[in-house]
């Protein structure tokens, strides 16, 4: 079979559905055996995503989530004569060549559609005509499956749950005690923060982790607790901000932007604690990158969080002020509980891989290809 990944929006970013188009090609590649997997890439990606004999490559003009996507797309795979296309951002084109599987990572735009603008809407409007026609839909957790099943109306028994991993380079690191480091200008010191890895956007519900910072402060303002804030602002993010003043947060704050790869894994292996307070994932892959790390880590008990964290995180109510603000107290103090935390961890995040993942998603290839 001729195998098509459509990796067009991989031009465009780097993290989620780009990541995780980008590490499960490179999966499949040394399993394919006789077939072809054709890297379906935009023309401002000109550079291989994946160096194998099996691997080739087709840049495409047409960008991802364009406008006019539905019809130019379907022009521009007629010369790859495929056999299958897989879809990894959730929409596949109602007009192909070849039969079709979808990813769904989350329906985060159903939940809260207030998240979309008027072009997201437009692009995502889609998903349940996709869903529907498609030869297979995969989804990243059992429960994003239970949101297709409810909000999509698709049968279950139609839906293949085929869970992601971290990359492998998230492992723990050597951290002396005490070490510092600089990242995008802010120091830090092992040991000595607290974490928060994410876009900061309402979904990530970081206002319930700074009113439950500012709860630790004011009950023991010697213990120095400081947050360390991973990500970019997002959309309707003004509230946070706005929420640091009034609670006087400011200088117990540190804000990182998207850090290296390296430095991130640094800041999981360093960090005192791993919070992660959402109100909704479809597969949360910064826990399991925290627990691969070692990183303690304290995790809402929502959405497919549990299914990710199993028992290597405590799980905690997420707008649960009073429980944040105990349970960081608590473990803050707790050496022997941050040790067991850290070690369960690793053991966690190692039932997960994507050899795993490659392999269950060729099955689902050669059970629908032609």
């Amino acid at each position: 079979m001729r195998i098509g990944i459509d990796a067009r929006l991989n031009a465009y970013r780097q993290g989620g559905i780009a990541q995780y188009t980008r590490l499960l090609l490179a999966a499949m590649a040394p399993l394919i055996g006789e077939d072809t997997l054709v890297a379906l890439q935009h023309r401002r990606q000109p550079q291989p995503m994946t160096v194998a004999r099996n691997v080739e490559r087709a840049l495409l003009f047409t960008p991802p989530h364009n406008r006019f996507e539905p019809l130019a797309l379907p022009i521009e795979l007629l010369p790859q004569r495929l056999d299958l296309l897989h879809s990894p951002d959730c929409v596949a084109p109602r007009l192909r060549p070849c039969p079709a599987v979808v990813t769904i990572h989350d329906l985060a735009f159903l939940r809260f559609p207030d998240i979309l603008d008027a072009d997201a809407q437009r692009y995502y409007g889609r998903v349940r005509a996709s869903a529907h026609a498609a030869q297979a839909v995969i989804a990243v957790s059992e429960s994003t499956r239970a949101d297709i099943v409810e909000l999509l109306d698709l049968p279950v028994e139609r839906i293949d749950v085929v869970y992601e991993a971290a990359a492998p380079s998230f492992r723990p690191a050597e951290v002396g005690a005490g070490e510092q480091r600089t990242i995008n200008e802010r120091p830090l010191r092992a040991g000595e923060f607290a974490l928060f890895v994410s876009t900061i956007e309402p979904r990530k519900n970081l206002e319930t982790l700074l009113r439950a910072l500012r709860v630790c402060l004011d009950r023991r303002p010697q213990t120095g607790y400081r947050l360390a804030i991973a990500g970019v602002r997002g959309w309707l993010d003004g509230p946070v901000f706005d929420l640091i003043r009034e609670l006087r947060l400011a200088d117990h704050l540190d804000f990182l932007g998207w850090p290296e790869p390296s430095q991130l894994i640094w800041l999981y292996s360093a960090c005192r604690l791993y919070l992660n307070p959402s109100l909704y994932e479809g597969f949360g892959l910064p826990v399991l990158e925290a627990l691969a790390c070692g990183a303690p880590a304290l995790v809402a008990d929502t959405s497919s969080l549990p299914e990710v964290a199993g028992d290597a995180a405590l799980l905690i109510p997420p707008r649960d002020v009073a429980a944040w603000a105990a349970a960081i107290m608590d473990l803050w103090e707790d050496d022997a509980a941050r040790i067991a935390l850290a070690r369960r961890g690793p053991i966690q995040a190692a039932q997960f891989s994507w050899d795993r993942a490659a392999r269950e998603t060729l099955a689902i290839y050669r059970r629908v290809g032609r």
